[in-house]
């Protein structure tokens, strides 16, 4: 396998990681109640679709701007990562859910920081 090939399979694997990431969302923010469902719901789904957008268009970049972006993504993660916690501290997801969703946020992290170092 050559390095091209091995630094496509990383950057599909980041977006796969964040497809999947946003099937295990979707239906945790449907069970949030109404009420903080039209912002802290909202928040997290477009926060989530931003990363995933995002991933598509660094894979796309092939000169600098590509770690602009996905410093960029780095960033929205964070933000996830708080709103996350928010909706757990809520108790709008138990701590097993938390624990399982913080467990996504962090190999989601380490394949991005390990992109992001890689150009």
């Amino acid at each position: 396998m050559t390095y091209t090939e091995i630094m496509n399979t990383e950057k599909l694997i980041v977006f796969q990681k964040i497809y999947d990431f946003l099937l295990w969302l979707y239906p945790l923010i449907n069970r949030i109640p109404k009420s903080h469902r039209l912002v802290l719901g909202k928040h997290l789904e477009e926060l989530g679709l931003k990363i995933l957008l995002s991933s598509i268009q660094a894979n796309k970049i092939r000169d600098n701007s590509r770690k602009i972006i996905q410093l960029q993504i780095s960033d929205n993660l964070d933000e996830l990562r708080i709103l996350i916690r928010l909706t757990k501290d809520l108790r709008f997801m138990s701590v097993t859910q938390y624990k399982h969703v913080a467990e996504k946020i962090n190999e989601i992290g380490k394949i991005l920081y390990g992109w992001t170092n890689s150009n």
